[in-house]
């Protein structure tokens, strides 16, 4: 706990990043209110991957123990070709992570990680959860504090915004003046399998990823085991509602994605498209790197997650980053509310050159994970000459 003066901490939504805001900042010994436009606290999506960089956090919060009861220590990272079959390379995961970062790699559920931090934030004291409370406007003043507006027309004031409210932020305008996010031109496919609906050769303990000819095809264990997560991620047209992470597409729609493929994956596509819910499909979008501090605060806003900076899911750090900015945030906040501005521009500076590096890095992981022709074969034969050497992320782990 802090042993200095609490600050009030202001929250603009409740999704992952914004209910981590509120943990770190609470574990600080500051002042939480978090307000999220939803009736209830829910979180759409499936799995997500948790690498080191961000289980550590979780550890440090005390709620490791809680999220990896819900999650899936895969045993390795194997990379196949969606055509062949065949293996192109190989990481090992379950115990060399422990063992070279010191903390675990996991995958989980995405609304059993927001269960988690919620849990975990409830718990904790001086924090308030608002459903149903949209923050339509916010007013910075350096001497004053910050004062939001609410869909209701009420005001609450505090000394920090932190801005959590996803990629379509309507608070991003506060310390940033950049339009909206681009289309990337790419369609995201998921769905989640009963794991024993799969043959027993296709029900490993792994993170299995894909490469095809502009696509890729990731599936990993979530639930303890009970669930398969599949995301198909190819070269698409726009969606009728952009918005909307939920559109129904049929199993043709993925097969026509994904082109021709091994017996393998053709079964665990099969297996996908007969399930319950089938395949649901989202359009991905993002922004351009970010360029420096400025572009993740202003005053007494600061900017989290995809409101800050959203990512291409090419290196499974979404979630991840949006953790880690938590964290950084917690960390540099002040005692004394007229030092909040100086002390947000601590956070940016700490945080812009890191994300930054991630949004390019996974940018560049998609142009190879898609990749055709002579670019296809050199990759495939350096993954084979280097293995773990080339798949290992020591730079964003360590």
């Amino acid at each position: 706990m802090n042993s200095q003066s609490p600050l009030q901490i202001l929250i603009a939504g409740g999704g992952i990043a914004g209910l981590a805001a509120g943990v770190a900042c609470a574990t600080a010994g500051h002042l939480v209110r978090v307000y999220e436009r939803s009736q209830h606290f829910t979180e759409a999506g499936a799995g997500i991957q948790l690498g080191p960089n961000v289980t550590r956090i979780l550890r440090d919060w005390s709620l490791l123990d809680a999220v990896q009861a819900l999650a899936v220590q895969p045993d390795c990272l194997l990379i196949r070709d969606t055509k062949s079959g065949r293996s192109l390379g190989q990481l090992s995961l379950k115990g060399r992570a422990d063992a070279r970062y010191g903390a675990p790699y996991l995958t989980v559920h995405r609304a059993d990680l927001h269960a988690c931090l919620l849990a975990g934030l409830r718990q904790r004291a001086d924090v308030f959860c608002h459903t149903g409370r949209a923050v339509v406007n916010a007013t910075d003043d350096d001497t004053e504090g910050v004062t939001l507006t609410l869909a209701d027309d009420q005001m609450v004031q505090g000394d920090v915004l932190v801005a959590a409210d996803g990629l379509w932020s309507e608070l991003r305008s506060l310390a940033c003046q950049d339009g909206e996010p681009v289309a990337t031109g790419h369609v995201a496919y998921r769905a989640l399998i009963k794991t024993s609906d799969l043959p027993p050769h296709l029900r490993a303990s792994a993170v299995t990823v894909w490469l095809g000819p502009h696509v890729h095809v990731v599936q990993y264990p979530v639930r303890g085991g009970e669930l398969m997560n599949v995301v198909v991620i190819a070269a698409g047209e726009p969606l009728a509602d952009a918005f909307d992470w939920s559109n129904r597409a049929p199993t043709r729609a993925v097969y026509q994605a994904v082109g021709g493929v091994c017996v393998d994956l053709a079964d665990t596509l099969d297996a996908a498209g007969a399930t319950d819910n089938g395949w649901l499909a989202w359009q991905l979008f993002d922004r351009p790197p970010v360029a420096g501090p400025d572009s993740l605060y202003k005053g007494r806003v600061a900017l989290l997650g995809d409101a800050a900076h959203p990512m291409r899911p090419y290196l499974a750090q979404g979630a991840g980053m949006a953790i880690e900015d938590a964290s950084a945030l917690a960390t540099v906040l002040p005692s004394d509310p007229s030092l909040v501005s100086q002390s947000l521009f601590r956070y940016a500076n700490k945080r812009w050159a890191r994300v930054a590096r991630v949004q390019q890095k996974a940018k560049q992981n998609g142009d190879v994970f898609h990749a055709t022709g002579l670019k296809r074969m050199g990759r495939d034969l350096a993954m084979r000459m280097l293995g773990s050497r080339l798949i290992d992320q020591p730079w964003l782990y360590g």
